[in-house]
């Protein structure tokens, strides 16, 4: 019954019902078809979404002032502003124009989260410039399209979102992001740099005026990444009031300084579009817990690890690229949020098991994302550059796969050199490796940076130095003193070159003095010896006399 169900869930999606109503119906009645009878309620769907960590979380707050951002720079003049700036910088290089597009489309995409406003945006502003100034019309087309996803490795909502998702520190991610997408950036500029040599594109002269000219128009813009970073960075504001604070100064540039919207007439409007499409987020997150809650209990992801163990899926770089592949369906087959909320929860025990580092997890994820946007059959980016430059769908497929080949050479070089995702987060690894040494503590902050955790609330050592030094689960304590050592009871003194007898070590323990040593072997010469009588006479035992020492201690044993 379990599985017609899933099988008409999926069905219904495919068909086009809201991914709310999929996540959340869908819960009710596998709630409902439980095995346990006592586990048939409704309420079984909500733990995870009343919970402190989804109910309380500040991304709840972000998500709708940062669709607010997005939405009011769409529709101000700052993307012309963003492409005057890149011009004047870039403009005069090899591929200059192309390379404007990289840099503009990024910052754009940054801070609207979204692909498809930065194709209409920056896309229809550079594609008729980059055709006319002599580039070919597939590189445009490729370009701009491509151009539309390349920001999602900055600070963007698509990172708050993961964050949210996968329990990771949102400063951290934001930090994972910045050398993948500097490296993506290279990459796309040299081929550009290719391109214009290749077909002889001609050049701007560079001038410092325009320079500073340009960046003097858009130095409001470029405040607002830096009021948003600035405010975290410093800890002055959370993550929730770093988001108004950006939200309440895009609105006084965009409507008081540059006045390119009105008060009255065009921030309702703009308002209502992203309180619409922030709301659907967040119904969506909600009701993508209330599933998640149901996979807990039944221990999905566990029997799929068992599953692909049994497969011989055991070595590391096995698991990358089966989870890349499924990373690039599931991007191509839904709209990136909806990916985050479905793939996140999945991967986590599976990314625990083969050891993890949480924030090359996130990068890897990201880059995918961006990667199936573009990619053939079904990129959301292909479906809006299509509709937006009014090009058949098949005809974009051949124009974009140079650019997909150049992201999945980037992708590659992710996987297999952590380092360039977890760089800059690794210097915040070792600090709270230094703040729990000076309290004394097991750095239980630092392991959850480290390695994907099975159970957050109780992580355990990611190296071996660590298991060594804290236990296998983080439970032993290094600082704790030491036993104090035994009392040594004083050794007898023996004959050089031999050894004590027992008789003679018993002798000593009880304080018995003799002239030689007791003949070995003879249970009434030790019984006498336990009685402190001394040495023999000629053979006869001797008394021991009333009122010595020894007999008072014999009678105390005795008592």
């Amino acid at each position: 019954m379990g599985t017609l169900l899933a099988l008409a869930v999926v069905g219904l999606a495919l068909l086009g019902m809201p991914l709310f109503a999929v996540m959340g119906g869908g819960s009710e009645l596998l709630w409902l078809l439980h095995d346990d009878k006592s586990k048939q309620f409704l309420r079984f769907i909500a733990p995870n979404v009343m919970e402190e960590r989804f109910a309380d979380s500040p991304i709840l707050v972000t998500i709708p002032l940062f669709t607010l951002v997005g939405y009011a720079m769409a529709e101000s003049k700052a993307p012309d502003r963003i492409v005057r700036a890149s011009a004047a910088f870039f403009g005069w290089l090899p591929g200059g124009l192309a390379m404007v597009c990289i840099v503009a489309s990024a910052f754009f995409t940054m801070v609207t989260g979204g692909s498809g406003v930065t194709i209409i945006a920056i896309g229809g502003l550079l594609y008729p410039a980059l055709r006319k100034q002599g580039y070919p019309a597939d590189y445009a087309l490729g370009l701009v399209t491509t151009g539309g996803s390349l920001g999602l490795l900055l600070p963007s909502l698509p990172v708050l979102v993961y964050a949210l998702v996968a329990g990771i520190d949102i400063n951290a991610a934001f930090k994972a992001g910045l050398l993948p997408m500097l490296l993506i950036s290279v990459l796309l500029g040299l081929h550009a740099a290719w391109i214009g040599v290749k077909y002889r594109v001609p050049r701007s002269t560079p001038s410092l005026r325009e320079m500073g000219a340009a960046v003097w128009l858009l130095k409001w813009e470029i405040g607002v990444p830096v009021v948003l970073l600035t405010s975290l960075g410093t800890g002055l504001a959370g993550l929730d009031e770093a988001a108004a604070l950006t939200a309440v100064y895009t609105i006084i540039v965009e409507v008081f300084i540059h006045k390119d919207l009105s008060l009255r007439k065009d921030l309702p409007r703009v308002g209502k579009a992203s309180m619409a499409l922030a709301g659907a987020i967040i119904l969506i997150l909600a009701m993508a817990n209330a599933l998640i809650n149901f996979v807990v209990d039944q221990r999905i992801p566990g029997r799929a690890l068992e599953f692909m163990l049994g497969l011989g899926l055991t070595q590391r770089w096995q698991f990358l690229l089966v989870l890349n592949v499924f990373l690039l369906l599931l991007g191509m087959l839904m709209e990136g949020f909806s990916a985050i909320l479905v793939a996140v929860p999945l991967m986590l025990p599976f990314a625990a098991r083969f050891g993890l580092h949480p924030f090359h997890l996130a990068v890897m994820f990201l880059l995918n994302l961006e990667i199936a946007y573009v990619a053939p059959p079904l990129g959301l980016n292909l479906f809006i550059s299509s509709f937006r430059f009014e090009r058949p769908l098949a005809s974009l497929y051949r124009v974009v796969l140079p650019f997909t080949g150049i992201l999945g050479v980037g992708l590659l070089l992710v996987m297999y050199v952590p380092s360039i995702a977890t760089a800059l987060v690794d210097v915040d690894i070792r600090k709270a490796h230094a703040r729990a040494e000076a309290r004394k503590e097991a750095p239980r902050d630092a392991w959850l940076m480290e390695c994907v955790q099975e159970d957050r609330s109780n992580p355990v050592p990611c190296t071996p130095g660590d298991r060594a030094r804290f236990g296998a689960d983080g439970t032993k304590n290094p600082w704790a003193p030491a036993a104090p050592p035994t009392a040594a009871t004083p050794a007898p003194q023996a004959q050089a070159g031999s050894n004590p007898s027992d008789e003679e070590l018993l002798r000593q323990m009880m304080g018995a003095t003799s002239a030689a040593p007791p003949a070995a072997g003879s249970d009434d010469e030790l019984l006498r010896q336990m009685m402190g009588a001394g040495a023999p006479d000629a053979g006869a035992a001797k008394p021991i006399a009333t009122g010595t020492p020894d007999e008072e201690l014999l009678k105390e044993m005795m008592k």
